[in-house]
């Protein structure tokens, strides 16, 4: 007779012990980015990843030569299929390929208007210019209305949301989150802004105030995939309950942390390492004890595991 074990967290929706987040995102086969980066760092935060696909990548680690998008349809299926099935907390939307496909999950989403929406927009320059304006006219109309949270870089930002922008001045965090806030986004998180010399600011912004900045050092190492962590990071923290601004800190710390333990696993650009929280760092100084030739088998159990970093 097969015994029904209970999970530890059967039964637990309203407080579950790893929220879920439905996750749009394209596969990256240099592991740099999109769902490789969601997943891993979702999950160092204590979320657990819905995966959506909606397409490939055609990528090594220095440049992407090609994106192969799958049909609307599938990309339907896909979702209403696990949320027939389990609640999310939160949705988050990476690169998604076409017009249609963002279409299909502006719908999905207004199908579930109370779960707040992390959108990251990418830097796009590795596509032709036709197609990187059909899909950020079609960001902007269908999925921005429906976005609590706009995560970009400012460059990307700044041409995409403030084509026109006749200043001499550079466009702010605020200037960029009241554009986006005309499409109906109430939180924009901008990175990379110029700070003279080797310094970079992040923000959080409404168009009235800036609720988080940081002033980081640019770092040596170019590197693919920062986004995709850092609006990832964002979205596992607020799945988890914490509050925006203090899931915005903790994201920046994710990826600076993530950043800082990167590696260059090919030729090309370094991978930010998502798991760095992990890593075991020795000691050169501390004595190492003799093993134990009496040794049980209760010495060689696992310790408790705490999902998040």
């Amino acid at each position: 007779m097969n015994a029904s074990i209970p999970l530890p967290d059967e039964g637990k929706i309203a407080e579950m012990a790893h929220p879920c987040v439905l996750c749009f995102n394209s596969n990256d086969p240099s592991g740099a980015g999109g769902l490789t980066a969601d997943i891993l760092a979702m999950s160092s935060v204590g979320a657990h990843v819905l995966a959506i696909a909606t397409g490939t990548y055609v990528r090594d680690t220095a440049e992407t030569f090609d994106h192969m998008a799958f049909d609307e349809e599938t990309i339907d299926e896909q979702a209403r299929s696990i949320l027939e099935d389990v609640a999310v907390q939160v949705i988050k939307v990476g690169f998604c390929g076409t017009p249609e496909i963002l279409s299909t999950i502006a719908e999905l989403c207004t199908d579930y208007a109370s779960v707040p929406v992390v959108a990251y927009m990418p830097t796009l320059s590795w596509w032709q210019d036709d197609p990187i304006e059909a899909y950020q006219d079609a960001f902007l109309e269908l999925l921005l209305p429906q976005t609590t949270v706009l995560v970009g870089n400012h460059s990307t930002l700044w041409r995409w949301l403030l084509p026109d922008w006749g200043s001499d001045r550079t466009p702010t965090a605020r200037d960029l989150a009241k554009a986006a806030a005309e499409k109906g986004v109430p939180y924009t998180l901008v990175t990379g802004m110029p700070q003279g010399g080797q310094h970079l600011e992040n923000a959080l912004a409404t168009p009235l105030t800036v609720l988080v900045s940081e002033t980081i050092e640019r770092f040596d190492a170019v590197f693919t995939g920062a986004g995709d962590t850092l609006s990832a990071a964002l979205a596992g923290l607020l799945a988890m309950g914490d509050d925006l601004e203090a899931s915005v800190g903790e994201a920046l710390g994710f990826l600076d942390g993530s950043l800082d333990a990167g590696f260059r696993p090919g030729m090309g650009h370094a991978v930010a390492d998502r798991l760095f929280w992990a890593q075991s760092v020795e000691d050169p100084d501390q004595d190492v004890e003799p093993a134990d030739s009496n040794a049980t088998a209760e010495d060689f159990s696992l310790p408790g595991h705490q999902t998040r970093h």
